[in-house]
């Protein structure tokens, strides 16, 4: 398995409002697509602000190629999710899954 982890900054009222979006929209989006496994959402304050990281998981780095295009480094963020955010990572980080109980 496959962890894709994207990181973005938003304001504690818009995080709120990113959270149903992303339940809404991003997860049932994704949920037709051939070997997506999940959405776990992450944050914590920072300074006034909210740290989010948002980790997809996938079978394969092939099945996030069908995802997101042969840049699979690049973010996939809708405009409307960026809207709600103060800023976000344009790269991602791929990471291989070693353990997970």
């Amino acid at each position: 398995m496959i962890a894709r982890i994207c990181k973005a900054r938003a304001t504690p009222a818009r995080m709120r409002e990113y959270e149903a979006y992303l339940k809404s929209t991003v997860a049932s989006e994704r949920a037709g697509i051939h070997c997506y496994q999940g959405v776990t959402l992450l944050q914590r304050d920072r300074n006034g602000a909210v740290e989010v990281t948002v980790i997809t998981w996938w079978d394969s780095l092939d099945a996030i190629r069908a995802f997101a295009g042969e840049a699979i480094e690049n973010a996939v963020v809708h405009d409307s999710a960026a809207r709600m955010l103060v800023d976000f990572d344009r790269g991602v980080e791929h990471h291989e899954v070693a353990f997970d109980q």
